[in-house]
């Protein structure tokens, strides 16, 4: 079988030298060797610690690779949600080859066109590697679980953000100062925004909603919150309460539709997710019949990734090919959106506030005036003349009740800055 690259980055390098190193045990596996004969990459005068083959074709253009390669498959390994990454996808499946991507926003925003443009030509469009890195839970979903209805799913889907929680947790330090370590180790990107704001994460809930469920994309109405805003003295006050902070992506099948939400989560210390860390991912997958399933491994970097690429090529050597979101395209449902407002849960709540007496009788009036009921509160003395820190935890309560005591608490003038708000999650791993 042979296999057209279209970026040489990372994952592509890693790619290659994964089929060199396992190419025997692959062919065994596929019952045909797998052989590269084009690549396509910016820069061909790049050192990327790799030697191709004369055999090898190097195309400048990716998307006049997919279209003219001798290739039965192009892997796509640019990224981007549209552009060249839509267009040599297109202009594969044009002429009758099975593409692989590693490309999670590409598959967010596009893969019901790519979907349906696969199935038209009875082609393969595989993309294990854009969720979770070498964790193969796309697998898991459309086969392992085929027989079971999928109630709902949650994890930790980002490995930046991983590691700079758990690193503030181990060292007490601020988010800035342990990005900026992250950045300098390769965990983060230059403009870390896709990670830190929750965006790389959505795209990924968005991916696994429609495969676990049948249902279309629909990324535009996940509700999104990222980790710029959680501190140390969050996670120092989440310890003491006996919580962990992650940022978790959710998704869950309800009787009013889907709910998909990605924010950070304080979740109990005794659960086995709060103990992933680094840049680990974990996902809970639960089934009506098989009950809580766990996968847990390598999120990213160029062997896991690598790893899930050769997987999709291995089902299309052996000429196995499933739909693409567990269901045919024409049959996945438009099923609506819970809107956040609408989430019932707990929550801790930390406001820094002057120090003057009848403070907490403020507080707590507007509590009872928005039917928030607390469970917990606690309060340090504090430095002479500091602001104080007022920590409190509720009971279930619905979120937009919350969110109108967490304005007027905003409005206070003991109130020195903005009020941080995290959601508690009862979690069955």
């Amino acid at each position: 079988m042979k296999i057209a690259i279209a970026g040489l980055g990372t994952v592509g390098a890693g790619l290659i030298r994964l089929l060199r190193e396992n190419g025997t045990t692959l062919e065994q596996r596929c019952g045909c060797p797998i052989r590269i004969s084009a690549v396509s990459a910016r820069d061909r005068l790049k050192d990327r610690s790799i030697v191709l083959d004369d055999s090898v074709t190097w195309f400048d253009d990716p998307v006049a690779m997919a279209r003219d390669a001798d290739a039965d498959v192009i892997v796509e390994l640019i990224g981007g949600a549209d552009g060249i990454a839509l267009a040599l996808c297109e202009a594969a499946f044009a002429a009758g080859r099975h593409v692989v991507t590693a490309n999670k926003a590409l598959i967010a925003h596009n893969g019901i066109i790519l979907s349906e443009a696969s199935d038209k030509e009875n082609l393969t469009l595989g993309y294990e590697a854009a969720v979770a890195g070498g964790i193969p839970i796309i697998k898991a979903l459309r086969e392992g679980l085929a027989g079971n209805a999928i109630s709902g799913l949650y994890g930790i889907l980002n490995g930046t953000c991983n590691y700079i929680l758990s690193t503030m947790r181990e060292t007490g330090r601020e988010f800035a100062d342990v990005l900026a370590d992250a950045q300098e180790m390769g965990y983060a990107e230059s403009d870390p925004s896709f990670d830190v704001d929750g965006i790389d994460t959505a795209h990924k809930l968005a991916i696994l909603t429609s495969v676990a469920f049948g249902c279309r994309i629909n990324f535009d109405d996940i509700a999104v919150e990222g980790i710029r805003h959680v501190t140390a003295l969050d996670i120092r006050f989440a310890e003491e309460l006996g919580y962990r902070i992650k940022l978790l992506g959710i998704t869950r099948r309800t009787k009013d539709g889907v709910e998909q939400r990605v924010h950070p989560c304080m979740v109990r210390h005794e659960s086995s997710i709060a103990h992933v860390d680094g840049v680990s991912n974990a996902i809970v997958a639960e089934g009506n019949f098989v009950g809580s399933t766990v996968y847990q491994g390598a999120g990213a970097g160029a062997g896991p990734t690598a790893s899930a690429v050769a997987a999709d090529l291995v089902d299309i050597a052996r000429e196995s090919r499933r739909p693409v979101f567990s269901f045919p395209s024409a049959s996945l449902a438009s099923l609506p959106t819970v809107p956040m407002d609408q989430h019932e849960g707990a929550y801790y709540i930390r406001l820094m506030v002057v120090d003057l007496p009848g403070v907490f009788a403020d507080v707590a009036a507007t509590l009872r005036d928005e039917q928030v009921s607390m469970e917990a509160i606690l309060q340090h003395t504090p430095a002479s003349g500091e602001p104080v820190p007022v920590v409190l935890t509720t009971h279930d309560v619905n979120e937009a009740s919350l969110k109108r005591a967490i304005e007027r608490f905003a409005a206070f003038d003991i109130v020195v800055e903005p009020p941080c708000m995290i959601r508690i999650e009862p979690l069955a791993f």
